[in-house]
């Protein structure tokens, strides 16, 4: 998996041994408003890739930020990843910030033209 200079672990991950660990809400953040893929914080182009549970899908609302699709195929496949991801590719999205009345305080990423499955 690329990863960024001097990184032991994905981009937007707290690292956690041999796992993927905890997601980082300020650089879930970044990588939202900068357009930079979570896993190895390059630029992102077209398509971009989503991954998440069936649930996340079925809702079109997905807590990991874009990312370059071999690094969703590299992320898939990495120990501490959720065997139950499935990965979706999109042309754009809304990074939507929890409300004050919402039980789940994270961010989700809303895909706003679902391509196909990647």
């Amino acid at each position: 998996m690329r990863t960024p200079l001097g990184m032991t672990g994905p981009f937007a991950w707290e690292a956690d041994g041999d796992d993927l660990g905890a997601l980082v809400p300020r650089k879930v953040t970044q990588c939202a408003l900068s357009r930079i893929c979570a896993v190895c914080a390059d630029p992102l182009g077209r398509p971009l890739v989503f991954v998440g549970t069936p649930e996340e899908r079925a809702r079109n609302a997905f807590h990991v930020p874009p990312l370059h699709a071999g690094c969703a195929d590299d992320l898939l496949r990495a120990p501490g990843s959720d065997p139950s991801w499935e990965a979706v590719a999109t042309a754009g999205f809304e990074f939507v910030r929890p409300q004050r009345e919402d039980v789940d305080r994270r961010p989700t990423f809303q895909p706003n033209s679902l391509l196909s499955d990647a």
